[in-house]
């Protein structure tokens, strides 16, 4: 198949070359196939030395053939080889690649989580800070409410005094008029 293939370039070639050509001037390939011609056509006629020459060339061409398809052949094959210890190394080395993704795949599973809990960890944190602040202002209100309650009990307090300092002044009065009345009604 390679011999045909070899065969068919070469004459695809000399087609190209003969179109290339100027048609006033034949081309080299198309003097050795006239020649080839010619000396076919004449070999019927002529002595034993032109068909032995004719033999020799021929069996020198068929030979550079055999030579050229068993070189394509071995060169093949070498590609055959190095293709299939091609896809053999490039198979191992995706297994390996395979390998160190999936490593690296699970050490990062690994670092999401622990990220993970740290995250929880923080937010219940923040969550209890964030408790913690509310209570803080819950317990502040209170603070400023109590505060309010005995500022507002103090001045209660001070009216109370007042107020027990004026119901004992009245009294002492009311205690004098008594006495001031009782004198005069004797």
């Amino acid at each position: 198949m390679s011999a045909l293939y070899s065969r068919n370039k070469d004459l695809m070639r000399n087609k190209k070359q003969q179109q290339e050509t100027p048609p006033c001037s034949p081309s080299p390939t198309s003097k050795t196939f006239k020649h080839d011609r010619i000396s076919r056509l004449d070999s019927g006629s002529s002595n034993s030395s032109s068909v032995d020459s004719f033999s020799d060339r021929l069996l020198s061409r068929t030979s550079s053939y055999t030579r050229r398809e068993n070189r394509l052949s071995s060169l093949s094959k070498v590609e055959q080889e190095d293709s299939v210890k091609d896809y053999k190394k490039l198979y191992e080395e995706a297994l390996t690649e395979n390998e160190k993704l999936k490593a690296k795949l699970q050490e990062a599973q690994l670092e999401l989580s622990e990220v993970k809990t740290q995250l929880e960890k923080a937010t219940q944190k923040q969550d209890r800070i964030s408790d913690k602040s509310s209570m803080l202002e819950m317990e502040k209100r209170e603070k400023r409410a109590l505060e309010r309650k005995v500022s507002e009990m103090e001045e209660e307090l001070k009216v109370l005094t007042e107020l027990k300092s004026d119901n004992q002044r009245l009294k002492d009065e009311n205690g004098a008029l008594i006495r001031v009345i009782s004198k005069l009604s004797k």
